[in-house]
């Protein structure tokens, strides 16, 4: 994968990006079983699409997210069209930052329409288990649940892109949908970090 530059980024943003690891393509996706804001319980095989599965890791706070919010939720819903299921895994310490609550997730996901359910990852297990580290971050599956996008949804960051940029999340996932395989460019999400428990 191509890393992207920090050349352009404000102070502020430098301070608190992360960029997404880089696991493995061709790994499995794991199962999960957490609980959504719409009351239901979610686990893999309940959001797996026909052709393909994406699992985003985003939270409320973040700006990065904030940025990037209403273009994802319009990928995903054209996505969904081509048989892509989608799901979206909130991990952060609610202790530590109360606007990600389980409540305010409710009105985040109300707030931007999401067609996808927003579930929380009470224990942080699920986000160790992908190895997310940032919101937001990008897990695109094929039909086979063989991960093959682990890139981001396109070079905006804290502000929008450039018009005519490239919907990289789009294009991948609709080239997955179509052969299974993803692209061989793949630019890491950058985002701010995961916000983890403290020991102890």
């Amino acid at each position: 994968m191509t890393i992207s530059p920090k050349a352009g980024y404000t102070a502020e943003e430098r301070s608190m990006e992360t960029a997404s690891g880089q696991p493995k393509l061709g790994q499995n996706a794991i199962d999960f079983d957490l609980q959504g804001t719409d009351g239901r319980r979610y686990r893999l095989a309940d959001v797996s699409g026909a052709n393909g599965t994406l699992v985003m890791f985003i939270c409320n706070h973040c700006p990065y997210v904030k940025a990037a919010i209403e273009r994802t939720v319009t990928d995903v819903r054209e996505l969904q069209k081509r048989g892509v299921g989608a799901i979206a895994i909130m991990s952060n310490d609610t202790d530590a930052y109360p606007e990600d609550s389980f409540d305010n997730m409710q009105a985040f996901a109300t707030r931007h329409g999401f067609t996808f359910p927003y579930v929380i990852d009470a224990t942080q297990a699920v986000a160790r288990a992908y190895g997310a580290v940032c919101t937001p971050e990008f897990f695109g599956f094929n039909a086979a649940l063989e991960l093959q996008y682990h890139g981001r949804l396109d070079e905006g960051k804290t502000n929008a892109p450039r018009p005519g940029a490239e919907r990289e999340l789009l294009e991948a996932m609709h080239q997955v949908a179509t052969t299974g395989k993803g692209p061989a460019r793949q630019i890491p999400s950058i985002g701010c970090s995961i916000k983890w428990r403290r020991e102890g």
